[in-house]
């Protein structure tokens, strides 16, 4: 079962190893473990770079079954 949900971020941006952590992924040197292991897609594409940059709309999927969508307090507000 696929489960989507919006995770709310300060500012424009955040990176993926930022991204996991606040997820509740990984912590510490967790994030990169996870990255090199070959589990995350942004935007559909294989992601191994802790500091590939989200802005609002992208899509981190793990293991292909579970996505979160970033978002920011405008798109909240506005969207």
């Amino acid at each position: 079962m696929e489960s989507n949900e919006t995770v709310l971020i300060r500012g424009d941006m955040i990176t993926l190893g930022q991204f996991i952590k606040v997820i509740g992924l990984a912590t510490g040197g967790g994030a990169k473990e996870i990255l090199e292991g070959g589990h995350v897609e942004v935007n559909g594409e294989a992601e191994s770079r802790r500091g590939r940059k989200l802005f609002a709309g992208d899509v981190v999927a793990v293991d292909g079954y579970r996505k979160w969508t970033v978002a920011t307090d405008d798109q909240i507000v506005s969207g």
